[in-house]
């Protein structure tokens, strides 16, 4: 009688799997551990969401510190070269932001993984990862206001995830009023995770975000996109409909599909830099990449930043 196969872990479960298989199963907290445990899985220590610091005391320079560190104000005023010292804020407060606007129910091809199945999941993730971390985790649901509220606390984690699993589509949305409402709810600064298909022009956009960046929040625009978005592969002519305003407009894509791939790469690229310009941090997930690969890749360059910083 042979043994019995071992049951795979998270990592070896989450590793490469398809996103659509990932946002089927019922279990949104097994789908963040795989995910998390996964990108995880053989690095040599963890990535860290937050990278906040702050102050802790001064000391005297000696010879071989690092120069950028010394207080130049301090030396001004008193002529000593002393250097500031300073450790990590612990409990941060992460706030998954997750737009529930009607084009976030858009999927391509039969089954496919809705930009709000993906956005569940990685917003899952970054919860799981949050706590993890022992952070304080919240959320909040948008379309044209707050649709829900779980406001960040350490005993949040499971009411964050029941309510990413019950998100669903509602009405147009838009991002200015209800993340604005939600920096006034926040009283504490913390890091807002905004996931949304950004369904409004790059300066909306990024005002909207910049206001959050305003009140000392640190933001992270994960912006969510179909592949059929990105690469409008569409052969037959056909009326296309808006999900939110229900415009129809009749299109041969074979005439259109070079200038929409054109526009669509210069509306990014604008986004992108008018984000990047107000200090808010920006990722495209493309719903047909692992999860988890787009999740490693941005971490890994957050931690790289946070050295830096």
């Amino acid at each position: 009688m042979t043994a019995p196969h071992p049951a795979p872990s998270a990592a070896q479960f989450a590793s490469g799997l398809d996103p659509r298989v990932l946002a089927r199963i019922d279990n949104l907290e097994l789908v963040a551990r795989a995910v998390v445990e996964g990108f995880l899985n053989g690095m040599h220590r963890s990535v860290q969401l937050g990278f906040s610091t702050e102050f802790a005391q001064h000391r005297a320079y000696v010879p071989g510190d690092d120069l950028r560190r010394l207080d130049w104000r301090v030396y001004a005023r008193t002529d000593r070269y002393l250097i500031r010292e300073y450790e990590a804020e612990t409990n941060t407060n992460v706030v998954v932001a997750l737009d529930v606007s009607k084009s976030m129910s858009y999927g391509s091809g039969a089954g496919a993984l809705t930009k709000l199945d993906a956005a569940r999941v990685v917003g899952a993730s970054l919860a799981y990862l949050a706590h993890r971390q022992r952070d304080r985790v919240g959320f909040a649901a948008f379309a044209s206001d707050i649709a829900e509220y779980v406001p960040p606390a350490a005993a949040h984690f499971q009411l964050v995830l029941h309510a990413l699993g019950r998100a669903q589509p509602r009405e147009r949305g838009e991002l200015a009023a209800p993340l604005a409402r939600l920096g006034d709810a926040l009283r504490r600064r913390g890091i807002i995770v905004v996931l949304s298909d950004c369904y409004e022009a790059p300066g909306v956009v990024a005002d909207a975000m910049g206001g959050l960046r305003t009140s000392g929040h640190d933001v992270v625009v994960m912006h969510v996109l179909d592949k059929a978005e990105l690469e409008f592969p569409f052969e037959d002519a056909a009326t296309f409909e808006d999900l939110e305003t229900l415009e129809r407009i009749p299109l041969v894509p074979a005439r259109m599909r070079e200038r929409y791939r054109a526009s669509l790469q210069e509306h990014l690229s604008v986004l992108e830099k008018k984000l990047l310009e107000r200090g808010v941090d920006y990722v495209v997930v493309n719903t047909s990449q692992p999860i988890e690969d787009t999740l490693f890749s941005y971490l890994v360059r957050r931690e790289r930043l946070r050295r830096v910083r």
